[in-house]
């Protein structure tokens, strides 16, 4: 018969042995293949939580997809984040009119209120009208109790231009590849194209463990400024 200390040992033992092979699978985050420096480093607006910003266009499908399961990770992010969204512009003819509508709904009170309304239209529903058409968008926003001149209003204001400008200059100053991309506290860059199985599919799996250790990173860097 196997002693009660000896048993206390034997399972603080296979306790340990669990937690390393957690450890082991998951490997580190290795730069230029998980993820890449952004250089020069960015100024955060986070204070003293940690930054996470996702670069985004609505109409990326791949942004699409990764709606859901980023939603599952928001629920699990560590207090000491702050996530927002910012949307990328790289052409502003075709990427700005929708950073535009996104701004001008914060404006109104509605940040957030019709995010996945509007990734639905236009990926699940294929209303790519959607996408560029500042009409369009103000009777399809108006068809859901937002009022319409109040849009508009918000849409061409002088307020939304500029974050519409910031929009581009961050997108820039970040050196954003393409969406969905993620910065981490103004230091690091990920996304799921950076973390795809052999058949091309994303790992998102192995994408999350990458922006939780790019995190930890960050955490570790900023306790050691202080």
């Amino acid at each position: 018969m196997i002693s009660a200390w000896k048993r206390r040992f034997f399972l603080v033992g296979v306790a340990l042995a669990c937690c390393a092979g957690s450890i082991w699978a998951q490997p580190a985050a290795t730069l230029g293949r998980d993820y890449t420096a952004i250089n020069p480093s960015q100024p955060t607006d986070s204070g003293k939580k940690i930054e996470v910003i996702e670069f985004f266009w609505y109409g990326c499908i791949h942004c699409y997809h990764l709606e859901s399961p980023m939603k599952a990770w928001l629920k699990r992010k560590p207090a000491d984040v702050e996530f927002r969204y910012v949307p990328a512009i790289f052409d502003a003819a075709s990427w700005g009119p929708m950073a535009r509508a996104f701004y001008a709904l914060d404006a109104l009170g509605a940040g957030g209120k019709y995010h996945d309304d509007i990734f639905n239209a236009i990926h699940k529903d294929g209303f790519k009208a959607l996408v560029t058409d500042p009409r369009v968008m103000a009777d399809w926003f108006a068809s859901k109790g937002v009022d319409r001149q109040k849009f508009m209003d918000a849409y061409n204001s002088f307020a939304v231009n500029g974050r519409v400008k910031r929009s581009e200059d961050m997108t820039r100053s970040f050196d954003v590849p393409g969406t969905p991309a993620i910065a981490v506290d103004g230091k690091y860059m990920t996304g799921p194209s950076m973390t795809v199985n052999a058949d091309g599919s994303v790992n998102y799996e192995r994408f999350f463990q990458v922006l939780d250790q790019l995190i930890a990173r960050a955490r570790k860097e900023r306790a050691g400024q202080k």
